[in-house]
């Protein structure tokens, strides 16, 4: 292992901020501007997982069409996501019953999450830097700002965000312990 790859892991770590971005939720907003009015209406993203993105289509001419002009598509849609898609997959099979499947498969917004600290996070002033020492150093301060002042698990005295105490009364991680130890 190489320290280049360190330092870019811990650049990476950084920019946090960019993790919280849903690229589902992206994707659902520059859809209808990407691929035109006309197929804006006869398709319907679905997910995105394992960075292959499902769209529901309105007929099965829709999904063979588009399959066959996917390249150009995938082009376009990376253009504007945070993270590259590897592939498209079209089918008719999610159309019918979409609002079933959307309420199975929608994300928590961040603002939902009982992890969400808000906005309102001070963060120290840091720089990007090359030096791995430095830029853990800076990813150290980003991470003790976050936490300070939060109240702490009662069962493992880490720092926890409010909603979680509220949720489970313990962090997420004694959280999962305890719910693993009850499906063993």
């Amino acid at each position: 292992m190489s320290l280049k790859s360190i330092n870019d892991i811990l650049g990476i770590l950084e920019k946090q901020a960019k993790w919280q971005e849903q690229p589902f939720q992206r994707l659902l907003k520059c859809w209808a501007e990407v691929v035109g009015p006309v197929v804006a209406v006869n398709t319907r993203p679905l997910s995105i997982q394992r960075d292959v993105l499902s769209v529901a289509v309105s007929s099965a001419a829709w999904a063979q069409n588009l399959t066959f002009g996917r390249t150009s598509l995938l082009l376009k849609l990376n253009k504007k996501l945070p993270t590259p898609l590897v592939d498209i997959r079209f089918s008719t099979a999610g159309w019918q019953n979409a609002t079933v499947e959307r309420k199975q498969q929608q994300t928590v917004s961040p603002h939902e999450h009982p992890s969400y600290l808000g906005d309102e996070i001070n963060r120290p002033d840091v720089t990007s830097t090359k030096d791995v020492n430095g830029a853990f150093g800076n990813w150290t301060k980003i991470v003790r700002s976050r936490s300070h002042g939060l109240p702490l698990c009662p069962q493992c005295q880490s720092p926890t965000p409010p909603g979680e105490l509220q949720r489970w009364e313990v962090c997420s991680v004694c959280a999962a312990k305890h719910f693993s130890k009850q499906n063993s």
